[in-house]
């Protein structure tokens, strides 16, 4: 996550089975309707956060890698735009008010709570790489490669491990990306995405 600080903050919590958040089919008649209509609106900017903190890690870290020019350049041109679709969605997500609504048309219900509170914010100005903020625009300063330097505003993840080709699948997968597919998860598809990007990760700069 660009710029994020070294302590993460919890900010929701699932059960351990997958659950439906949003409403199949929100009906205009419902009381319940505007509330409906938030939770979409909240839900689609905490996932489109998600994918796009994966995509800001995964091209640094993909172009750490390449030996051709034309592949460098290619990522390099995408992964600034990533990060702009990061910071506009983190920024729609951190405007997110309370909030808690039952849809009867899957028998589930979503909370949100007020991100300001899950752990208090700090002062934006501090030097000590600890900045946090609900909702914001520019990266906040953390640490990078030693905690003994000054924080500064930084990309991370960018290590294979953590940012790269065969992470960015499997965070994909335990989100429940695929989860749409038939079978469920569809095992091949998840296979043959994550042979790719193993080939990706494994991949070696020619000199």
């Amino acid at each position: 996550m660009p710029g994020q600080s070294c302590s993460l903050v919890n900010i929701f919590q699932l059960v351990s089975a997958f659950r439906e958040v949003l409403p199949i089919s929100p009906d205009p008649t419902q009381s319940t309707f505007p509330d409906l209509l938030k939770a979409i609106a909240f839900t689609a900017g905490f996932h489109f956060a998600f994918i796009e903190q994966g995509g800001t890690s995964l091209y640094p870290a993909l172009a750490q890698h390449v030996t051709n020019l034309e592949v460098l350049r290619i990522l390099l041109s995408i992964g600034p735009s990533e990060t702009m679709h990061f910071q506009t969605w983190q920024d729609k997500a951190g405007n997110a008010t309370p909030l808690t609504v039952f849809d009867k048309t899957n028998n589930s219900s979503v909370t949100f709570t007020a991100l300001q509170d899950a752990q208090g914010e700090t002062d934006p100005e501090s030097l000590n790489g600890d900045t946090l903020q609900a909702n914001l625009i520019m990266p906040e300063p953390t640490h990078f490669l030693n905690p003994k330097f000054g924080p500064v505003a930084i990309i991370r993840p960018t290590s294979t491990k953590l940012g790269g080709a065969q992470a960015a699948v499997n965070s994909f997968v335990k989100d429940g990306l695929f989860r749409g597919q038939k079978p469920l998860n569809n095992p091949e598809l998840v296979r043959v995405l994550l042979q790719l990007a193993e080939e990706a990760d494994e991949a070696r700069r020619g000199l």
